[in-house]
């Protein structure tokens, strides 16, 4: 059995059906993660830019001379620009990512825009323990944008700032990007787009278990979800179960009511105060933070308690 397989009859052979956020980026994934970045709704990305435009150079002499910059989920160096743009800021860059096509992608882009630099891309998940290899005695800041971290249960977020630490090393920073609690009405929009990118990007998790797990669903069963969870604080995507059906994977029968639900993110949104104190308890310290004028996104730079 494939490890796609046994991952995914986890989740759909619970109580409560389940797909881990992890499979969304096959190469399709992350293409239309891509083109999510850049709809009208989603003003993530577009408020994370300006707010890493503005904040960039501060950032780059926070973590201090010739330092490394390690990247968690980077399979683009876009967001890492905004730091490298600093001259001589950072002597090395290592992306962190569990696309390897993609981060190879990244590392011939970069031996052309960033000649100077050490890319050293490493192919991992960044939710299991890593070693990393860093030059000793030189500067780390770890870097976490896009407000991935919202996509993970609190203990789950509490669990890899941890690792991170640890993988980091004494005296190393970390900026960690977050999307905010706000309205509903401006959040579900991001999630559930008028062009129907989003539900492509979910339902696309079943196309790769039809192609790589052996399994047969039917798309045209199923359609995207988006809702607020307000006790939560969260946006929860669902692929919806259109009628009673059964579906096969590796063999194994997986049965649906109608209605019935497959959840398959959470996008959880912190108040700033709770952030910071998901990192505290992972052992760092706030030392400085930034958002945009509407208070929609927050950058924070975390220091080791060492």
């Amino acid at each position: 059995m494939t490890d796609i397989a046994q991952i995914a009859l986890a989740g759909l052979l619970a109580p409560r059906k389940t797909l881990p956020p992890s499979l969304f980026y096959d190469e399709e994934g992350c293409r239309l993660f891509y083109r999510i970045t850049e709809l009208p709704e989603y003003y993530l990305t577009r408020t994370e830019r300006v707010l890493l435009a503005d904040i960039g150079p501060t950032v780059a002499a926070e973590a201090g001379p010739n330092a490394v910059l390690v990247e968690y989920g980077a399979s683009h160096e876009e967001k890492a620009g905004y730091l490298l743009a600093t001259p001589g800021a950072f002597r090395s860059y290592i992306p962190i990512d569990v696309a390897a096509g993609e981060l190879e992608r990244l590392r011939t882009r970069m031996a052309t825009s960033h000649p100077g630099l050490d890319v050293r891309p490493v192919a991992a998940d960044f939710m299991q323990p890593i070693t990393l290899s860093l030059p000793t005695g030189a500067p780390v800041l770890g870097f976490f944008p896009g407000s991935t971290i919202g996509n993970m249960e609190p203990e789950a977020a509490r669990d890899f700032l941890i690792r991170a630490a640890a993988s980091l090393g004494k005296g190393a920073r970390f900026l960690l990007g977050a999307d905010l609690r706000k309205a509903p009405a401006e959040l579900i929009p991001a999630y559930d787009d008028a062009q129907g990118v989003t539900a492509a990007f979910n339902c696309n998790l079943l196309v790769r278990l039809n192609r790589e797990a052996g399994a047969d669903f039917d798309l045209a069963a199923f359609r995207h979800e988006a809702v607020w969870n307000d006790p939560e604080s969260r946006i929860e995507m669902h692929l919806v179960s259109l009628r009673r059906q059964e579906v096969r994977l590796h063999g194994a029968m997986i049965r649906f009511q109608e209605g019935e639900t497959i959840h398959t993110e959470n996008s959880y949104k912190h108040t700033p105060e709770r952030l910071l104190g998901i990192a505290r308890a992972a052992g760092w310290s706030p030392r400085r933070q930034w958002t945009d004028p509407a208070g929609r996104f927050g950058h924070f730079l975390l220091e080791r308690d060492d």
